[in-house]
């Protein structure tokens, strides 16, 4: 028996001694195959050129813009949550030798969500953008074969133009299904509100910017309209429209209970617009609406809650006929005899400030409630040096876009405006802005201007009334492109997570 446990632990011991010695070597083979596999060198060649860092979470993990990037971080271990869209899969992968009893090496590969794809691109443009700034060129730095912006009537030709085209690579807008017409999907085009109606047509065209994959759309479009909300929910004399703003706040319901992309963002990368008076006061119904979300309005006024980071000042344009033929032009500048000129209705306290200051008081700055019969109102405009664009009840006004049309000067009267496209354009170098204050003193702030400085000026907005033309059908640069790009900008403001 003695002898029997004598052999026995002798066995033992002498496979004991074995496993000691051999379990080293087998970790030192270990070892150097892993860092076979995860050099950084190779690491580094697996990435995407295209790669760019996008939060301090993932700050030294380059995003490739393909769809996935190799992470070698052997100390990740992924929850069940992370295995699925958007987070990190586990593979094994054998050596390379080839044997049943292989070393098994564990690979983790970085699935990114498109939303995550989507804010690499608009990381990129940024970047891009920010760079072209550097340079304060009057002239684009970039060759475009139609149009090369160039000239003081931007704030920063290089910037814009880059940023433009970034915008044609990578912008789409995606439109809610939901709502039925005539107050969804719908707008007028014949009237004072006619850019609401033009843009929700082109929007509805499908074939600008536009996107049927809801996930890879930079923004989403609410296609309410409050003209068309007027026209059929207000009843005529009420002190009140709660009908309007429920409607509004309705609709915002059912879109955040059928999709995720509100909700995920709080309305930020979403948009509406509108023409009508009412609607700023609308979207105050709905408080992340009113507060988050890019609002696309004529009635751009500071003092009621426009704000130019996040908001869009839309020009209204007034289409009598839906369309701009023979609107656009004029004479040279030699052959317009009148200083200034206006006419329109009695709206608001600026109106009446300049009507009783002005009216049938100077034969060189002509200003009217009522035109005298006979006389043109188009001829009036394409007459005239300036165009004096007072606000009415609101601080919007058709009159600046149709002085632009006309190659007049236009002569802004406002308080608390923020002009269409001044994020790009400099308005200063082809308009002139006269406070409410200074009225009375209009002929003698427009008669201060030189004839080099006017000229100057006449030529400038020839340039910018480009980007207020409402083709028939769109070209680049022009008024539906340039609302884009607007959008755009104040897009690439924002940054969304999952």
């Amino acid at each position: 028996m003695f002898k029997f446990f004598r052999d026995m632990w002798s066995f033992d011991w002498g496979r004991l001694t074995t496993v000691l010695v051999l379990l080293p070597l087998i970790l030192i083979s270990v070892i150097a195959c892993t860092l076979s596999f995860s050099s950084p060198l190779t690491w580094r060649n697996k990435s995407s050129v295209l790669s760019l860092l996008i939060s301090d979470e993932h700050r030294n993990q380059p995003l490739n813009l393909l769809g996935e990037v190799e992470d070698l971080s052997l100390n990740k271990h992924p929850s069940d949550g992370q295995n699925r869209k958007g987070g990190i899969l586990q593979v094994n992968t054998p050596s390379l030798n080839g044997s049943n009893d292989s070393i098994i090496k564990t690979k983790i590969i970085r699935r990114y969500s498109k939303l995550e794809m989507v804010e690499a691109r608009l990381l990129k443009a940024r970047e891009a953008i920010k760079e072209a700034a550097r340079y304060s060129n009057l002239t684009s730095r970039h060759e475009d074969p139609d149009y090369v912006p160039r000239g003081p009537i931007y704030r920063n030709a290089n910037a814009f133009h880059r940023s433009y085209l970034e915008m044609e690579k990578v912008f789409k807008i995606y439109v809610y299904k939901e709502g039925e017409r005539p107050m969804f999907h719908n707008g007028p085009c014949k009237s004072i509100y006619s850019t609401e109606g033009r843009l929700i047509h082109e929007i509805e065209k499908g074939s600008l910017f536009v996107t049927e994959d809801p996930e890879e759309a930079l923004v989403y479009f609410l296609p309410f309209s409050v003209v068309m909300m007027v026209q059929y929910l207000y009843v005529p004399g009420a002190k009140e429209y709660h009908a309007i703003g429920n409607t509004v706040m309705d609709y915002i319901n059912v879109i955040s209970q059928n999709h995720p992309f509100w909700n995920r963002s709080l309305g930020a990368d979403h948009f509406m617009l509108s023409c009508h008076d009412w609607g700023p006061h609308t979207t105050s119904y709905v408080p992340t609406l009113f507060n988050n979300s890019i609002r696309v309005l004529c009635n751009a006024n500071t003092s009621e809650g426009f704000n130019p980071k996040k908001d869009v000042s839309l020009p209204e344009i007034h289409l009598r006929s839906g369309e701009i033929t023979g609107l656009l032009g004029g004479p040279s500048p030699s052959k317009r005899p009148i200083l200034a000129f206006f006419a329109g209705r009695l709206h608001g306290h600026i109106r009446y400030l300049l009507l009783e200051q002005w009216k049938d008081k100077d034969r060189e700055v002509q200003v009217y409630d009522d035109l005298p019969k006979g006389v043109s109102y188009e001829t009036m405009l394409k007459t005239s040096r300036f165009c004096l664009c007072p606000s009415g009840y609101e601080v919007a006004s058709p009159r600046v876009v149709e002085a632009l049309y006309s190659e007049c000067i236009p002569v802004l009267i406002s308080d608390g405006y923020v002009p269409p496209l001044s994020d790009v354009l400099d308005w200063k170098k082809f308009s002139v802005q006269v406070e409410v204050e200074d009225i009375g003193n209009i002929k003698k702030i427009l008669m201060s201007i030189s004839q080099s400085q006017y000229l100057r000026m006449h030529r400038r907005v020839k340039q910018v009334q480009r980007h207020f033309v409402v083709n028939a059908s769109p070209k680049r640069f022009d008024f539906f492109h340039m609302m884009f790009h607007s959008i755009w900008l104040r897009r690439l403001n924002v940054q969304i997570q999952d």
